[in-house]
């Protein structure tokens, strides 16, 4: 079963760490994916926002890997 999980990350964080997450969801260069969200920005107007939306939306990193770990101890302790 593939437990990946989306999230901001503080590692390669520049402004908000969404790049960051994605690169790591995607298994990507962190700088690829700063280099298409800038085009988006530019091009296409709506990258800003969507940044915003997904700054807010993401959970950090350190609290999906507490998360998981509480499922995980939950799940071994029945």
């Amino acid at each position: 079963m593939n437990n990946k999980k989306l999230y901001k990350t503080s590692y390669n964080k520049v402004i908000a760490g969404v790049c960051g997450g994605l690169s790591e969801y995607f298994n990507m260069d962190v700088t690829l994916v700063r280099v298409i969200w800038a085009i988006l920005i530019c091009f296409a107007g709506t990258g800003f926002i969507l940044y915003i939306i997904c700054a807010i939306i993401f959970p950090d990193k350190a609290d999906v890997m507490r998360d998981n770990n509480f499922f995980n101890d939950f799940n071994n302790n029945k």
